[in-house]
C-alpha cells in the first residue's frame, strides 16, 4: 500500500496534538481537565488511618500522568464547611499534624527503595526515602515542583517529579513499571485515605503499592553547587573563610554521580544535647546534602537499634588523633544499574596525618518475590595502623502477601599493628499478617564477640544473642461514640544473652498505640525485666549482677487546636542495684503557642530522678548516685514567607549526681560495697542557636547562624534548678557563621 503525504495543515495539527499531549502540566495547584487529559484518574481511596479499609467520609481524587519533564501528580481533596482546615505554615520536612497529601513512588517497581513527596495545604513540603518496606528517612532533600490552591469546597495540589531525581532502571519495550501510592491526611482528625489501601503500619508496605506502567522517559542533569562561608569565633577571636563545591551529574536514570570538594560541614543544623555516661555510643542522624543524596542504595540495617554497615557520620567525625573533627578533602558516590542489578560506590578521603579513607560497594538484585544484596565497606586508618573490612549479604523474601522475611549475614576482618581478628553476625526478621488485625513477629540476632563494624558503620554492641516473639492486634471497629479511632496492642517476650553464656535479660513487654478522633495520639508501654548481668558497664572489668526491674511509660501528643498544641510524657521505673526497692520517675511537658499560622513559640521542661544511678569510675569501681536532672527547651519558629524562615533553638540542662556509695564488681558478678572515695559531680550543658535561612532558588540558600554552647562537669553536688540557671553562663563556643550556596543546573 502506498502512503500519501499529509497536507501541510493536517501535519501541523498532528504535530501540535502530539506536542500538547507530551507537554508538562502547568504546576499551579489547579486541576485543569484539559492539562490532565490522558492521565490515570484515581477515585478508589480507602481509609488506612484508622486501618479500616472503608471508603473515606470525605472524597479525594488523584491523577497520575507521565510527561517528558517528569511524573505529574494531582490531588483534589474535599473539605466541607464542617471540617476544620489547618492554616499552619510549616518548614521543610515538617512533622506537624496538618492537612496534607502524599505521593509514595518506587521508580523501579521492585519494593527495594521508595520516595515520599508530601505537600501541605499551605504549600509546605517534605520528602523522604523509604527503605526496608516501611522505614522513612527524611534526611534527603530532592528538587521537585509543587503548588496548591484552595476554594470553598476543598483544596488541590499538583506536583512534578523529574525523572532524574533518583536512580532508576531504563525500562523495557519503552515502558517503565512503577509502584505508586497516593494519600491525603485531614489534620483535624488524623484520618488518612490512600490508594491503594497499603499501610506503613503493616510489615509489607512498598510491596503493596499499585503497579503503574508509564512511558520510559529519561532526563539528564548536571548541577554544581559552589559555596562560600565565613566564620567568626568570638571565644578564640579568629575568623575563617572557606569554599568548595558539590557536583551532581545524572546523564540518565541508570548512572548518577555525586561528588564534593572541600565540603563545609559547619553547623547550620543543630544536634540535640547529649549527656551520655553509658558504654554505648549515641546515634546521630546525618543531614549533610552529599551524604543524603541517592543514599537509599546503601541501606543495610539490622533489627538492632540504628545499626547499619555505612554510618556516614563517621566521615568527618572525631579524628583518630583526638584533635577535633576529620578534615574531608573530597568524596564521590556512584549509583546506577547494570541490567537488573543495582550498584552503588562510595569513596571519601580525609586529609592530614590522622585522616582516614572510607570506601563502600553495594550490589542489589531484585527478583519477583525475593531480593538479594551485597555490601562491602573498607576503612584505612593509618594513624592507628588499622584496616577494617566488613562484608554483608542481605536477603528479603515475600513468599505471600502475609509474610515478609528479612535476613542479614555479615562479618568483619580487622588488621591492626600486625594482628588480625575476624567474626560474624546474623539476623532474621519475620513478620506474619493474620486476619482481623492479628499479626506476629519473630526476631533473632547473633553478634560475635569480635564483630567490629563501627569503623564505617554503627552497632551499639557486639557479643549478643537476642530472640523475641511478638503478637499484636489492631482494633479499628470501635464504637462511633468512642474517643478513639483505633487501638494497637502488642505483647512481646524476649531474651538476651552474650556469647559467653551470661544472661543479660528476659523481658515481658506490653504496649498500646492509640489514635484519637481529634487527631491526637497516645502511647503506653510496660516492661518487666528479669535479673541479669550488665557486661558493658565496667568496660571489660567484670560483669555486674543486677536484680529485676520494671518501667512504665506513657505519652500524649495533641496537635494544634486553636492557638495551642502540646506534648507530654511520663515514666516510672526501677533499676540499679536496688531493683524494685527504689523507684524513679521522669516527666516532660512541652506546649507550643501559635501567635499566627506562621509564627509559633514553644517551651518545655523535663525532670528526671534516678535513685540508684550506676556510673563507672574506672577499673571495676562503680559509683552509686542519686541523679536529678532538669532540662529546659525553648524555640521560636517563624515562617516569614515561602522563602524565608527564622529558627531559634535553646536547650539547657542541669544534672546533679549525689553519691550514695561505691561498689567493686567481684569475679562472680557480686557488688561488694567499698569505702573507696567517689565524688559527687554535676553537669551543666547549653546549646543555643539562631538561624536565618533565605532560599535563593531550589536547593540554594543563604544561612546566617549564631551559635553558642558549652559543657561543664564539676566534682560537687548542687540543686538541679541552680545548675540549670548556671548553664546559661556557659560559653565554650560562640560563633557567627554566614554561608552562601547556589545550585547551577547546566
Amino acid at each position: 500500500m502506498r502512503l500519501r503525504p499529509l497536507p501541510l495543515l493536517s501535519l501541523c495539527a498532528f504535530l501540535a496534538a502530539l506536542s500538547a499531549n507530551a507537554a508538562a502540566v502547568d504546576i499551579d495547584g489547579r486541576i485543569d481537565p484539559a492539562e490532565w487529559q490522558g492521565a490515570r484518574r484515581v477515585t478508589e481511596f480507602r481509609t488506612v488511618q484508622p486501618l479500616t479499609g472503608e471508603a473515606p467520609q470525605h472524597p479525594v481524587e488523584g491523577w497520575i500522568l507521565a510527561t517528558p519533564e517528569g511524573l505529574a501528580i494531582g490531588w483534589r481533596v474535599a473539605m466541607p464547611a464542617g471540617v476544620p482546615r489547618s492554616r499552619q505554615t510549616v518548614q521543610r520536612d515538617f512533622e506537624a499534624q496538618v492537612d496534607r497529601v502524599n505521593l509514595m513512588v518506587d521508580f523501579d517497581g521492585d519494593a527495594r527503595t521508595g520516595y515520599n513527596f508530601t505537600i501541605s495545604s499551605t504549600g509546605g513540603i517534605s520528602d523522604a526515602v523509604i527503605t526496608n518496606e516501611n522505614n522513612f528517612n527524611d534526611d534527603w532533600d530532592g528538587n521537585w515542583r509543587h503548588a496548591v490552591s484552595e476554594d470553598e469546597h476543598g483544596w488541590s495540589a499538583e506536583a512534578l517529579i523529574p525523572w532524574y531525581i533518583a536512580p532508576m532502571r531504563g525500562g523495557s519495550d519503552g515502558q517503565r513499571r512503577l509502584r505508586v501510592q497516593l494519600d491525603r491526611v485531614i489534620g483535624a482528625t488524623g484520618e488518612r485515605a490512600a490508594w491503594p489501601g497499603a499501610s506503613f503500619e503493616r510489615p509489607r508496605y512498598l510491596s503493596d503499592f499499585a503497579v503503574v506502567d508509564v512511558p520510559a522517559y529519561s532526563q539528564s542533569l548536571l548541577a554544581v553547587t559552589p559555596y562560600v562561608s565565613g566564620l567568626y569565633d568570638n571565644v578564640r577571636g579568629g575568623s575563617d573563610f572557606d569554599g568548595g563545591a558539590d557536583l551532581f551529574w545524572k546523564p540518565n536514570g541508570q548512572f548518577q554521580l555525586s561528588a564534593t570538594l572541600n565540603p563545609d560541614f559547619g553547623q547550620v543544623e543543630s544536634d540535640d544535647l547529649v549527656v551520655n555516661f553509658s558504654a554505648t555510643e549515641t546515634f546521630v542522624s546525618d543531614k549533610r546534602p552529599f551524604f543524603t543524596e541517592n543514599q537509599g542504595i546503601f541501606e543495610y540495617t539490622t533489627p538492632s537499634d540504628f545499626s547499619q554497615l555505612l554510618y556516614t557520620r563517621r566521615v568527618g567525625g572525631p579524628a583518630d588523633d583526638g584533635n577535633g573533627a576529620g578534615d574531608i578533602t573530597a568524596a564521590v558516590k556512584l549509583n546506577g544499574n547494570l541490567g537488573a542489578t543495582k550498584y552503588g560506590v562510595f569513596l571519601a578521603d580525609e586529609g592530614d596525618e590522622a585522616g582516614r579513607t572510607f570506601g563502600a560497594l553495594r550490589l542489589v538484585r531484585d527478583l519477583t518475590q525475593q531480593n538479594l544484596g551485597l555490601m562491602l565497606t573498607r576503612v584505612d586508618r593509618p594513624f592507628l595502623d588499622r584496616e577494617a573490612t566488613v562484608l554483608g549479604i542481605d536477603h528479603g523474601w515475600r513468599p505471600t502477601p502475609r509474610w515478609n522475611v528479612r535476613t542479614r549475614l555479615f562479618g568483619s576482618a580487622i588488621e591492626q599493628a600486625g594482628e588480625s581478628v575476624d567474626d560474624v553476625g546474623a539476623t532474621v526478621w519475620a513478620d506474619y499478617e493474620m486476619d482481623r488485625g492479628w499479626r506476629q513477629q519473630w526476631i533473632a540476632m547473633h553478634f560475635g564477640n569480635d564483630l567490629q563494624i563501627n569503623d564505617a558503620g554503627y552497632l551499639a554492641r557486639n557479643s549478643l544473642n537476642y530472640l523475641h516473639w511478638q503478637v499484636a492486634r489492631r482494633y479499628t471497629d470501635l464504637a462511633a461514640e468512642s474517643r478513639y479511632a483505633s487501638k494497637d496492642w502488642r505483647w512481646r517476650i524476649s531474651g538476651t544473652d552474650n556469647n559467653r553464656g551470661d544472661r543479660l535479660q528476659r523481658q515481658l513487654r506490653i504496649g498500646r498505640q492509640s489514635q484519637l478522633r481529634n487527631g491526637s495520639s497516645e502511647f503506653a508501654q510496660i516492661n518487666i525485666n528479669s535479673g541479669g548481668v550488665d557486661d558493658l558497664l565496667t568496660r571489660g572489668n567484670g560483669n555486674l549482677r543486677k536484680p529485676g526491674q520494671f518501667s512504665l511509660y506513657g505519652e500524649y501528643d495533641r496537635p494544634r487546636k486553636g492557638n495551642w498544641a502540646f506534648e507530654t510524657s511520663g515514666e516510672v521505673f526501677s533499676g540499679g542495684l536496688a531493683g524494685n526497692d527504689r523507684i524513679g520517675f521522669s516527666a516532660e511537658f512541652e506546649p507550643t503557642y501559635f501567635v499566627t499560622d506562621g509564627f509559633s513559640v514553644g517551651a518545655g521542661v523535663s525532670y528526671t530522678r534516678i535513685p540508684d544511678w550506676l556510673v563507672w569510675r574506672g577499673g571495676n569501681l562503680v559509683g552509686r548516685f542519686e541523679q536529678q536532672a532538669l532540662q529546659f527547651d525553648a524555640g521560636i519558629n517563624w515562617n516569614i514567607n515561602p522563602r524565608q524562615e527564622l529558627r531559634v533553638k535553646l536547650q539547657a540542662l542541669g544534672l546533679d549526681a549525689a553519691v550514695q556509695g561505691a561498689v567493686r564488681v567481684q569475679p562472680d558478678g557480686r557488688a561488694l560495697a567499698v569505702a573507696d572515695p567517689v565524688d559527687d559531680f554535676n553537669v551543666r550543658t547549653l546549646g543555643f542557636q539562631i538561624r536565618y535561612r533565605y532560599e535563593l532558588a531550589p536547593l540554594s540558600y543563604l544561612y546566617v547562624v549564631y551559635g553558642r554552647g558549652g559543657y561543664r562537669q564539676d566534682p560537687y553536688s548542687d540543686d538541679p534548678d541552680a545548675l540549670l540557671r548556671d548553664s546559661f553562663e556557659l560559653r565554650d563556643d560562640e560563633q557567627l557563621l554566614v554561608k552562601l550556596s547556589y545550585r547551577f543546573e547546566l
